[in-house]
């Protein structure tokens, strides 16, 4: 399997799993959205008279066309990523096959990328929140997905270091627990953010914060499973194929 094959599959299966992430977030998260976006309507301060904004795009075109390529350019684009770190990590860690190790890489991305920077910083649906403050919030969201990540390799790290020693068992133990630790002192060290207003109602809230766990559980159900497949795919393909003969 060539890197640029294991590419065009990673972005095919992304845009697989973007769609799917889209019917689902469709279905489970545009009802809290509609919930916070009437919660901000009742309770904005219009002066009499005043002219209302212009809506750029409709509502109706957000959470249809625009929630449709905004999740599949991001699933395309995260498939890439996950594509190339399979070629990295395939063959290098342990004897897992194709599948075993595109579930694996799977749950560690789920892991690493949006389950721990969900759990320091928990999305809030649009339009809940201080808009002067979105820039902060997302650099600190983003500061936590690079921390996370670098924990992740730095454990990668200290397992391969410590595995002909260790064991395997004990090795991944290792890593496990330096990603702990430094993902510990990193949700202690970074300042929480809460500007969930007092009278919103938590089980809006709650309803939008379990559709977006259901929505990155889509996305990254299918890198491990179809991306799998597909490699598995290829990669017994590549086996059964004649080789060329040898001259001389």
């Amino acid at each position: 399997m060539t890197p640029r094959s294991l590419l065009i599959r990673g972005m095919l299966v992304g845009l697989v799993a973007g769609l799917l992430a889209f019917i689902f977030a469709r279905f489970f998260g545009e009802p809290s959205i509609n919930a916070a976006i009437a919660f901000e309507g009742a309770h904005a301060h219009v002066e009499p008279g005043a002219a209302a904004e212009p809506e750029l795009v409709s509502r109706t075109i957000q959470a249809s066309l625009g929630l449709a390529l905004a999740v599949c350019l991001y699933g395309a684009a995260l498939g890439g990523i996950f594509s190339l770190a399979f070629a990295f990590v395939y063959g290098r860690v342990g004897h897992l096959g194709a599948r075993a190790t595109a579930g694996t890489l799977a749950i560690i991305g789920f892991v690493t990328i949006f389950g721990v920077p969900f759990l320091k910083y928990p999305p809030n649906p649009p339009a809940v929140g201080d808009p002067e403050t979105i820039g902060r919030r997302s650099g600190l969201y983003f500061l936590m997905i690079i921390i996370s990540v670098a924990a992740a390799i730095a454990g990668m790290l200290v397992r391969r270091s410590v595995l002909p020693q260790w064991g395997s068992w004990n090795a991944t133990f290792a890593a496990a627990g330096t990603y702990v630790a430094i993902v510990a002192v990193a949700t202690a060290v970074l300042p929480a953010i809460n500007e969930v207003p007092p009278d919103f109602l938590a089980t809006d809230l709650w309803e939008f914060r379990l559709a977006s766990i259901g929505t990155q559980l889509v996305l990254w159900t299918t890198f491990g499973i179809l991306f799998g497949a597909l490699a598995e795919r290829a990669e017994r393909a590549r086996l059964e194929a004649p080789q060329p003969a040898s001259v001389g």
